[in-house]
């Protein structure tokens, strides 16, 4: 099965946040009616990056077999981070990039965790570009953000 998943996060004055993420996740059975899903949290301080990576690894913890997964994301971070390696690299040198440490160690690990049953693809989009699906994303990312229901992200790094 195919799955489809679209990812956004927000952070309002980043890096202190408040932010949030969206995530929508789409397939068509096989009598060809779509179906959908859609997750999202706010936290009362995070940074762009951190919610970039949670909205995909809630898409991905969200999947109840292996599957064969599309990954949109307007994150380059994200996207360049499987689509150039960049995350193999990270491993072999113990999490440490050409800079020094790579933030967000906590969820690159989870993220590895979620995405290991499955085959994916990472597919950036470009943001605010008229996406339906991104659009969305962006919509329940940033009411995520801006709601009352935000939890603390304990793994905020500085």
């Amino acid at each position: 099965m195919l799955v489809k998943i679209y990812t956004d996060g927000a952070a309002r004055g980043n890096p202190n946040g408040p932010g949030g993420y969206g995530t929508i996740l789409t397939c068509v059975d096989g009598q060809g009616a779509l179906h959908e899903r859609e997750y999202s949290q706010g936290y009362v301080r995070t940074t762009n990056n951190r919610m970039e990576l949670m909205a995909v690894i809630v898409g991905l913890e969200a999947l109840n077999r292996p599957c064969q997964v599309e990954i949109y994301s307007d994150s380059k971070y994200v996207v360049d981070a499987f689509e150039k390696r960049w995350v193999d690299s990270w491993l072999k040198k113990n999490w440490k990039g050409s800079s020094g440490p790579v933030k967000n160690v906590d969820l690159w690990k989870r993220l590895l965790q979620a995405k290991e049953p499955h085959k994916v693809k990472f597919i950036w989009v470009k943001g605010h570009d008229g996406h339906a699906y991104n659009e969305r994303c962006d919509k329940l990312a940033t009411g995520a953000a801006d709601g009352e229901n935000r939890i603390v992200d304990t793994g905020l790094e500085e």
